[in-house]
């Protein structure tokens, strides 16, 4: 298949950039002697799993049916976190999980027992009330009453016979300065039991495989904590897995102007790139520019009812036309595993781009797909 031959809209994952970010990684953990998980959160695509198992050491879950997707396809280590465990889960949870780790004190009251028994691995995350970000606290784990995670005046040292780990995980989209002033923070509250546990998990939100990114700052954190503690440490990116490595393809259905040129999409702000409207962001698109930048500005959006189904303001070297093919850029992570099918959007088809260049469609949904959730 060739790139003219794809249907629209679809989601398109390279396969050559995957492996590129995997590598990466895996120099990480070759360089430290850490383990790190895919967080399934962000990227879930399990036709990509066999080469994502080649370099990676497991997978991280939240909630029972990324459990089941972890152990089915991926096969190797399998966390699972949750703010609150359904007991009519949680006995298949034990099934497909090697870590267990609990928000709360409660919770681990209720569970901790049967993951014991069932010779588990039982974690705590940790909430060290320690902001690094700013302006998007709907991703901020340490905001002001997080539900998210034990704080140290909750902290219950009797508890803690069968813990064998801590979690802790306030990052977003950010570098390792923020996980080495986390750290320090996380130190200072909670290292008086490090000597009582085996593990620590650093959680998610490393940029590891963006350009830029400070990786020996974040090896000389990884060895700080398992030369001081003698700890195993952990590492769940979901971004840094597939960071830049897919792309959505859509068609321009009709254009219109109403105080600018508007071009109507076969793709959805809403459904299929939801983080456009929850973050909210601008995303990338190839061979586009600031709105000004090129000859003529186009307002991009979705073929939906919603009014405000906008991805963003582009300029174009020149108008677009019906049938004219965009490509937006780092798709891969986050918006397949969030989309939806509001109004009756089909979802956007999802195909692999081979290391050799050839397009292969993995899977495209219909009507059926869209009915199914519905009664």
């Amino acid at each position: 298949m060739k790139f003219s031959e794809l249907p629209t809209p679809c989601y398109v994952i390279d396969e050559t950039r995957l492996e590129q970010n995997l590598k990466i990684l895996k120099g990480v953990i070759d360089r430290t002697g850490c383990k790190i998980l895919l967080a399934q959160k962000a990227f879930s695509c399990y036709a990509l799993y066999p080469l994502c198992r080649q370099y990676l050491s497991g997978t991280s879950s939240s909630g029972l049916y990324e459990a089941r997707l972890g152990k089915e396809e991926f096969g190797k280590e399998n966390h699972v976190f949750s703010p609150a465990y359904r007991e009519d889960e949680f006995s298949e949870l034990l099934n497909n999980c090697d870590h267990i780790i609990f928000n709360s004190f409660s919770q681990l009251e209720q569970f901790g027992g049967r993951a014991f028994a069932a010779g588990k691995e039982i974690g705590l995350r940790l909430n060290p009330q320690y902001s690094t970000q700013k302006g998007h606290e709907i991703y901020d784990p340490c905001a002001k009453n997080s539900r998210l995670g034990i704080t140290l005046q909750n902290f219950r040292e009797d508890l803690l016979e069968h813990v064998s780990g801590f979690h802790f995980h306030t990052l977003c989209e950010q570098d390792s300065d923020a996980l080495e002033a986390t750290v320090s923070a996380v130190e200072q509250q909670f290292s008086p039991w490090f000597s009582q546990i085996k593990w620590l998990n650093l959680g998610g939100g490393h940029h590891i495989t963006r350009p830029g990114y400070d990786i020996p700052r974040l090896e000389r954190c990884i060895h700080h904590l398992e030369d001081t503690y003698h700890l195993e440490i952990y590492l769940e990116p979901g971004e840094a897995v597939a960071l830049n490595a897919g792309f959505l393809v859509t068609s321009v259905l009709d254009t219109l102007q109403n105080g600018m040129p508007i071009a109507i999409l076969d793709t959805s702000a809403a459904c299929h790139m939801p983080d456009v409207l929850e973050m909210p962001y601008r995303p990338s698109l190839m061979d586009s520019g600031l709105p000004g930048e090129k000859a003529i500005t186009y307002r991009l959006g979705g073929p939906t009812c919603l009014s405000g189904d906008i991805i963003g303001d582009y300029s174009f070297s020149s108008p677009l036309k019906p049938g004219d093919r965009l490509v937006f850029e780092d798709m891969a992570i986050y918006s397949m595993v969030k989309n939806n099918t509001f109004n009756g959007m089909p979802l956007p088809a999802i195909v692999v781009k081979e290391k050799n260049g050839n397009y292969k469609l993995l899977h495209k949904f219909g009507y059926e797909d869209f009915k199914m959730r519905l009664s």
